[in-house]
């Protein structure tokens, strides 16, 4: 269980922290460092449990019917991630309280990084693929939250929205390749997924399921041609950039490289795409990161080479490439995460990151410069440092013969010019930054930052130190388990010792270092004066892609709409149902109308009669929709009335009720929507010809005619098959012993099918939230602002009388109906609470009753007005249907808490004093959420269209357009 509570454990603290005072930075920084720090003392008790191949697993059951289970699964190389996440969160979290402004919206904040923090030990401790996918959209979420933290910043938000579509259209890529893999395996548990790695190489899927999952890991960590994303997203406060790149998001992609290799490498189609990117990103990220400007520009770029090299590795496709990987993702994190702290630090306390502004700092900041220098070395490869160890073993491995190609021979020296570019760019930030003149002219005089704010990069830089001078007493034992936990009994020899001799790697590094100080003598003077790279600087990934966000958003879209678009309805609706006509005539034209002998029932006259008022009805309103909106609203409402009685008749009380409370509220809905439609305007010019109207008119009806006659006949064919084997026989005779109760329709929504009625709501809160946006932006058409004749007609009454006032003919003829419906309200809402207690049992529920609840709402607006109401009446639906999905919500997550998969419901009687027995059960409370969300709904889209009536036209004299005011929307929330 304690795998659960440490993937619980931020998402909590990120709860609690999103409702801290603006003001309590202490305080939240004491709850985020408290949970990081506790997430990662549970983990380091956890590794005696994984040496020597040691696995740790907690399960319960999700979808035991399709195989799903939640799975946390712990082992040495997740283990080895894990202590990154929670060991740098804690630190970047330290490191916050210092740098995050008091102005800033800090519970925002930490509550955004705990729950991304979250979402990453998901990934890492996922025994799931479908699972891991889930947590890597949460990544991609929180990622775009905390990037956009400073929305004011434009760079901010188009940074954010660049790598939520990228990052989150690859996860949708790793998605399909996980269902692929599952199908392939049979089981989307990550054990035999690992175990089945022969199986899913020889499958004629493995190509397609491959390029799918390399699309995932790619995109999230940047490797060409998706790099571009990672530089945009320095818009983000420097704590989140330290911690995105060091041990979360971005390394990502590569913990899913190395975590899938045994089941999807070992062949040229790995070694070739995932090299072939690894090497392109690693020379193109150095290349780059030399002509940056930016300190947290340089080190993404620096970031994106050394995920590169990363993915190298992994790419080569042997079992000492993944030890070199694991190897320096662990490094990686511990120099990069201080290297930005080390830059945050800068620009905190000078006021800018332009390296072309700074130097000479070491004279002001002399403990912090030393702390950047040390960490630049190791990101350079220097001796002595963690980051020369994985450097030398990534020299080592590109000698070794993988296939023999050009590319495979030329590999040693690609990647020694690629690592005098490391070299270059490490040698800038230091040279450039602590060293010359006195920087003149900055925002502020630097200084030394306060201690704890230069605590976590003092430790993490201590940590290069030390591993760097003994790696065998210090990172070998970690690095030995968590390479074991991945190759098994592949594991290679290997050796972490500083001093190899003079061998073939040493000379790259060599080379490597002497060719970076030789590039960057030369490009000095160029780097002074240019910006961005002689070659590339045409080049530009945002550009590319804001020109393929605006063809496929905008250009598209709106050729698509010219060619196909029309702003007439009725043109939309015969193009709807015209296409699903063919669709459905297709299969019944390859495989015909099945029909039986027909079921012989008795004639009824009396329902005979009701379906002929009915079709008499539906007809009228047809004919009438087009002239007279009323009386076509009255006949269809008629229609819905013969449709609930039709229900009542073949003995089906619970959909009579529900049609008969949807048909009230939809009947008023509409009736308040039709005063604000425009006027039928006759067509300008000369009248169409009678031939074409009559066209027209054949036209309409033959559609009509077809779609009718089609949905009859499928009805009719239904009808006359009544299959044996129904799931509603299930439903019937388990109804109160499994879901304990007696109304099987209710039983059914809350209990068997709660999962979809969970969808259902959560896409009707959706849907009100949707209509209330949009009709906050709609304004009646012109003509339908003025007074309508009718009340024109009684005004002009009242003032030509002058014993009468302005608008009395009015509120007399409404004043007894005004005041029926003021006493109705108590009498509907004390129906609805009956209805919905009794649902379980007998017809009603929570759809029912808060349907029936809204109309007493609706029907309050109708009688005295919308400023009436809302002076008297506090409704806040958007509370309403808040308090309704979490309600929903938390009924399926306790069944979870216990043990059983998520709402499953719990059922038992209870004895009350002078009562007696009662039944309870758990799909009562999840009965009570869809009920406050079905008002919520119904009430924000009547509040929507009810503030119609308050728009006031302003005609500006140079432009003459409408401009109406905005209602006041405090009731809302």
């Amino acid at each position: 269980m304690f795998l659960l509570a440490v993937l619980v454990l931020p998402f909590a603290g990120s709860f609690i922290a999103a409702f801290l005072r603006v003001n309590a930075r202490t305080a939240e920084a004491w709850l985020a460092g408290a949970v990081a720090l506790t997430a990662f003392c549970l983990m380091a008790a956890a590794y005696p449990s994984v040496t020597n191949g040691g696995v740790v697993g907690w399960r319960t059951a999700w979808i035991a019917e399709l195989g799903l289970a939640f799975v946390l699964r712990l082992d040495g190389f997740a283990w080895a991630f894990a202590m990154l996440v929670t060991g740098i969160g804690f630190l970047v979290v330290l490191y916050a309280r210092y740098y995050m402004s008091p102005s800033d919206p800090v519970p925002r904040f930490f509550s955004l990084l705990l729950a991304f923090m979250g979402a990453m030990l998901g990934i890492v401790l996922s025994g799931n693929l479908v699972q891991l996918v889930f947590f890597w959209e949460l990544t991609s979420l929180f990622s775009f939250l905390l990037i956009s933290y400073w929305h004011h910043n434009s760079a901010a938000r188009d940074g954010a929205r660049m790598a939520l579509v990228i990052t989150s259209s690859g996860g949708l890529c790793l998605f399909s390749g996980v269902l692929l893999i599952g199908y392939i395996v049979g089981s989307y548990d990550l054990d035999r997924v690992l175990a089945s790695g022969e199986a899913i190489r020889s499958h004629p899927l493995y190509v397609p399921a491959l390029v799918l999952v390399l699309l995932g890991a790619l995109t999230k960590s940047a490797q060409f041609p998706f790099h571009f994303w990672l530089p945009h997203a320095m818009a983000a406060p420097t704590p989140v950039s330290a911690y995105l790149h060091s041990a979360t998001m971005v390394k990502a992609g590569v913990f899913l490289l190395v975590r899938l290799w045994p089941a999807l490498g070992g062949t040229n189609e790995w070694l070739w795409l995932v090299g072939s990117a690894g090497l392109i990103t690693f020379l193109l990220g150095a290349f780059l990161g030399v002509f940056q400007q930016d300190l947290k520009g340089l080190l993404a770029y620096s970031t994106i080479s050394h995920l590169g090299l990363i993915t190298l590795l992994t790419g080569l496709d042997t079992p000492f490439g993944q030890i070199a990987a694991i190897f320096h993702i662990m490094n990686h994190a511990t120099f990069k995460a201080s290297l930005f702290m080390a830059a945050g630090i800068i620009d905190h306390e000078t006021g800018t990151r332009d390296i072309r502004r700074l130097s000479g700092l070491y004279a002001f900041m002399p403990i912090t410069a030393t702390l950047a220098m040390v960490a630049a070395g190791s990101m350079a490869g220097v001796p002595l440092l963690n980051g020369f160890l994985s450097k030398e073993m990534f020299f080592a491995e590109t000698i070794e013969v993988h296939d023999n190609s050009l590319v495979d021979q030329a590999l040693p020296y690609i990647v020694t010019a690629a690592s005098t570019f490391t070299v270059a760019y490490s040698l800038r930030f230091i040279r450039d930054v602590f060293f010359g003149p006195a920087p003149v002219g900055l925002p502020r005089t630097p200084h030394e930052p306060p201690l704890l704010m230069r605590l976590p990069a003092e430790l993490l830089v201590l940590v290069c130190v030390v591993v760097g001078i003994v790696p065998a007493l210090t990172v070998a034992p970690v690095l030995d388990t968590a390479a074991g936990a991945v190759l098994g009994s592949n594991m290679p020899e290997y050796s972490l010792r500083i001093w190899h001799g003079f061998t073939p790697e040493l000379l790259m590094s060599i080379l490597a270092m002497v060719g970076g100080v030789v590039v960057y003598v030369m490009l000095r003077s160029y780097l002074l004066v240019n910006e961005g790279p002689p070659l590339l600087g045409r080049f530009s990934g945002k550009q590319i892609f804001d020109w393929m966000m605006v063809t496929l958003s905008w250009r598209l879209a709106r050729w698509l709409e010219s060619k196909l678009g029309t702003r007439r309805l009725q043109t939309q609706l015969r193009v709807l149902a015209g296409t699903a006509f063919l669709a459905a005539l297709l299969p019944l034209y390859s495989r015909g109308v099945p029909l039986a002998d027909p079921l012989r029932t008795t004639f009824d006259l009396a329902f005979a009669l009701l379906w002929t008022v009915g079709a008499a009805c539906a007809v009228g309103a047809a004919i009438q929709a087009k002239f007279h909106r009323v009386v076509a609203l009255i006949l269809l409402g008629s229609v819905g009335l013969v449709t609930c009685v039709t229900f009542v008749w073949l003995s089906a009380p619970d959909v009579a009720l529900t049609q008969i409370v949807v048909e009230t509220v939809t009947t008023v809905l509409l009736l308040l929507g039709l005063r604000w439609l425009p006027k039928r305007i006759a067509p300008a010019g000369a009248e169409a010809p009678a031939g074409r109207i009559r066209w027209h008119r054949v036209r309409d009806f033959a559609v009509a005619l077809s779609v009718g006659v089609g949905l009859a006949t499928l009805a009719f064919a239904a009808l006359q098959h009544p299959d044996t084997n129904s799931i509603s026989r299930y439903f019937v005779e388990n109804a109160y012993t499994k879901g304990g109760g007696t109304n099987v329709v209710n039983v059914i929504l809350v209990d068997f099918r709660g999962f979809d009625t969970l969808g259902e709501i959560t896409v009707l809160a959706v849907v009100a939230l949707t209509v209330y946006a949009l009709l906050r932006r709609f304004r009646p058409a012109p003509e339908s602002i003025p007074v309508p004749e009718q009340q024109h007609a009684q005004d002009s009454h009242d003032e030509a009388h002058p014993d009468r006032q302005k608008g009395d003919t009015t509120r007399h003829t409404t004043e007894t109906a005004s005041v029926m419906i003021r006493l109705m309200f108590p009498m509907i809402g004390v129906v609805a609470v009956f209805l919905l207690l009794r649902g379980h049992d007998l017809p009603g529920g929570g759809f029912v009753a808060g349907v029936a609840m809204a109309t007493a709402f609706i029907l309050q607006y109708v009688a005295r007005g919308t400023t009436w109401v809302e002076a008297r009446l506090h409704v806040m639906p958007v509370r309403w249907m808040g308090i309704g999905l979490l309600l929903a919500g938390c009924t399926g997550a306790a069944a979870c808490v216990f043990g059983y998969p998520f709402l499953t419901s719990y059922f038992a009687y209870a004895e009350l004093p002078l009562i007696g027995r009662v039944p309870t059960a758990s799909a009562f409370l999840f009965d009570v959420g869809v009920f406050s969300l079905v008002i919520g709904a119904t009430v924000l889209m009547l509040i929507a269209i009810a503030h119609q009536s308050l728009r006031r036209y302003a005609v500006p004299p140079q432009s003459g357009r409408g401009v109406a005011s905005e209602p006041s929307r405090e009731e809302l929330v």
